[in-house]
């Protein structure tokens, strides 16, 4: 009897301690006054969970991940879904775990913080800002403007007082948190400790099998339809052309506030999409490759090995 009830109370235990965080979206209308909407020109959005005690004085704010769209024709699906339009973001409430949740056992560091999550909807990991509307394709290019108006109403619900402040997010996500580092630890009092934290958003600008250089090709493209040159950390855009300060290989030793990096040495979505884009195997000799590096042939391996999609960056840096 004694080992059931122990066994019951490890079970409830279990069962409590992943229970769910449901959070509210925050639709921000009086965003689209300044012209920073999503895809579709509806306003962005974000989820708070506010803080308390100890930690009503600390942020952490994480952005939404989700690629990026680099034609007309792709924005333009994309401005149809919840990457590309708050009307779309259904249900209204996001679920917060990890770093998110408010349970001190399963988040002992952040549960009491002021914890945001940053919905993505503009396909440019905010950096676009296009003035003028397409009057065919009534698409909106501001992902930029987005950033700033989300940061500035935070920073008008308590985020000015900050004296811990996290920005974080992943992948593309993550890629936003290295470009607006600065940016966002400039919102804040000198007294504030501010950091940042980039996860799996290291995208490298490396060579595919055949040699092409895709990627930067791609972002070429976002950068071309979105306007986002001048919205890129000006110290790298001065040294070389704009679409390269996507790649944060080339903005990292200009950005100034401390951050970490974590990256997989072996980046799947690295090797799936820059190495390996699905048109250069045409017979699906990289699928069982791809889908689980273990079942790469030795072959694979080395060709793996000899790009850079294997990053140097071995799981975690602090800069």
């Amino acid at each position: 009897m004694a080992t059931f009830l122990l066994l019951l109370l490890a079970m409830l235990t279990t069962i409590i301690a992943q229970k769910e965080l449901i959070v509210n979206i925050t639709i921000l209308h009086s965003a689209t006054a300044e012209g920073a909407v999503c895809l579709d020109g509806s306003p962005p959005a974000y989820h708070l969970d506010r803080g308390y005690g100890t930690g009503l004085r600390s942020w952490i704010i994480a952005i939404d991940g989700g690629g990026w769209c680099q034609s007309i024709p792709d924005c333009r699906s994309r401005s149809t879904s919840d990457l590309g339009s708050s009307m779309k973001m259904q249900p209204p409430q996001a679920k917060f775990s990890e770093i998110l949740h408010n349970d001190p056992r399963t988040n002992p560091e952040f549960y009491n913080w002021n914890r945001v999550r940053v919905r993505y909807c503009d396909g440019s990991s905010f950096t676009g800002d296009v003035e003028d509307i397409d009057p065919d394709t009534k698409l909106y290019y501001r992902g930029a403007r987005i950033f700033n108006a989300i940061m500035n109403d935070l920073i008008g619900k308590g985020m000015q007082n900050a004296e811990n402040a996290i920005l974080c997010g992943t992948s593309v996500g993550g890629l936003a948190t290295i470009l607006n580092c600065d940016k966002f630890k400039s919102l804040l009092s000198n007294d504030a400790k501010v950091k940042c934290v980039a996860d799996a958003g290291f995208f490298i600008n490396a060579k595919t099998i055949s040699g092409t250089y895709d990627i930067q090709e791609i972002y070429q493209r976002v950068v071309r339809l979105h306007g986002s040159a001048k919205n890129l950390p000006l110290s790298c855009t001065s040294a070389m052309e704009p679409s390269l300060c996507l790649f944060p290989q080339n903005v990292v030793p200009y950005v100034q506030t401390p951050f970490f990096i974590i990256n997989s040495a072996y980046d799947s979505w690295q090797i799936e999409n820059i190495l390996v884009p699905k048109y250069l195997d045409p017979q699906h000799v990289w699928e069982d490759c791809k889908s689980q590096i273990s079942n790469c042939t030795f072959s694979q391996r080395i060709i793996i090995q000899g790009s850079k999609t294997i990053l140097a960056y071995n799981e975690l840096r602090f800069y």
